[in-house]
């Protein structure tokens, strides 16, 4: 499937587009899209509305998809599902952000970051490459059979990383550290990411082969927070595993 220029498409200003979901990301792609406020939803699109995206959680999709009225084009913002979800529509296409937003879901953290985009025709994949960059998002195509893949590496990036911070945090508290004296560290490892990938990033003791540092910490966790042996164990294995490639 090609992508389409913008221009091939009619996009117009608000309130072409209407987005229905008033959590963070309904209220962050209304401000970023300026579709003007988010419907809750039991309200319509107005008149004259091309494109309706739903941005409410993945179990309400279909149904709320089943109850809008045929014309516009019908899209969700769920990164694990395809479009069979928002059957009848013939117009179909999904938009998700690659982007985590917080409570005050600003619309600002939007620009800049990826959209995993399809289309169910032509037509609709440039609707929702068009929709992506209004909000000023790179979008770039994702396969049905990608999705959940796709989901999946989403959450180990994002999710999964303040799961192990908050590992992080507990020892650092027993140690008597605050927070605050983290950060840098880990802003620092995920800007080493970034720039170098896992294999040139990776630092410290398991990275030098220095058994005995790690058996220390690993006795030490033992002792003061033995919930997180099991935790520690793991991530210990996998990074030597990616320190020997």
């Amino acid at each position: 499937m090609g992508e389409l220029d913008r221009d091939q498409i009619d996009i117009r200003p608000s309130p072409a587009v209407a987005v229905i979901g008033r959590g963070r990301l309904g209220g962050a792609l209304a401000a970023a899209l300026g579709a003007g406020a988010p419907l809750g939803r039991g309200e319509r699109p107005p008149p004259g509305t091309a494109a309706v995206i739903l941005a409410v959680p993945d179990g309400a999709i279909a149904a709320l998809a089943a109850e809008l009225a045929p014309g516009p084009a019908v899209g969700h913002c769920a990164g694990a599902l395809a479009l069979d979800v928002l059957a009848p529509h013939g117009e179909r296409f999904s938009l998700h952000p690659l982007m985590t937003l917080t409570r005050e879901g600003a619309p600002a953290p939007l620009r800049g970051a990826g959209a995993a985009i399809a289309g169910s025709t032509p037509r609709a994949a440039a609707l929702a490459t068009a929709l992506a960059r209004r909000a000023g998002l790179e979008p770039f195509e994702l396969r049905d059979e990608d999705r959940a893949l796709y989901h999946a590496a989403a959450s180990v990036a994002s999710n999964f990383l303040i799961t192990l911070e908050a590992g992080a945090e507990r020892l650092f508290a027993l140690a008597g550290v605050e927070r605050r004296h983290a950060v840098p560290l880990v802003r620092a490892s995920v800007e080493n990411w970034a720039a170098l990938g896992a294999a040139d990033a990776l630092t410290g003791p398991i990275a030098r082969g220095d058994v005995a540092t790690v058996e220390r910490q690993r006795a030490a966790i033992a002792t003061r927070a033995p919930e997180l042996v099991a935790v520690f164990d793991a991530l210990a294995g996998a990074t030597r595993e990616l320190a020997a490639r």
